[in-house]
């Protein structure tokens, strides 16, 4: 299992990932708007999630990182349904796949 200060390293390269993701579907007109909303969603639940970083809870840190994953499990699922452009696929890809690998490194 990954040590406090490892997972708190890689929670902010989740941080930079969902905010380029963000960023992008909020420029991409075309971005499909369940898409939008469901990344907004994510990214509004990075501060509360950043605090429980901070804790150095493990429990409670896989429990966030559980959650966050499985909002990201849902926007991979909207792409494969909506068919938005490549670079809003590639960033919803890219969200979902830190925040997967991260999860199964916890478990």
């Amino acid at each position: 299992m990954l040590q406090a200060a490892e997972i708190q390293q890689r929670f902010s390269q989740i941080q930079q990932t969902i905010n380029q993701a963000e960023e992008v579907t909020r420029n991409d007109q075309g971005a499909p708007s369940e898409i939008r909303d469901c990344i907004q969603k994510i990214a509004h639940e990075m501060p509360q999630a950043q605090r429980v970083m901070q804790s150095n809870d493990q429990s409670r840190m896989v429990e966030c990182i559980d959650r966050l994953e499985e909002m990201g499990d849902e926007a991979k699922r909207m792409c494969r349904s909506q068919q938005p452009s490549p670079q809003v696929a590639s960033v919803v890809t890219r969200v979902h796949d830190v925040l997967s690998d991260l999860k199964h490194q916890l478990h």
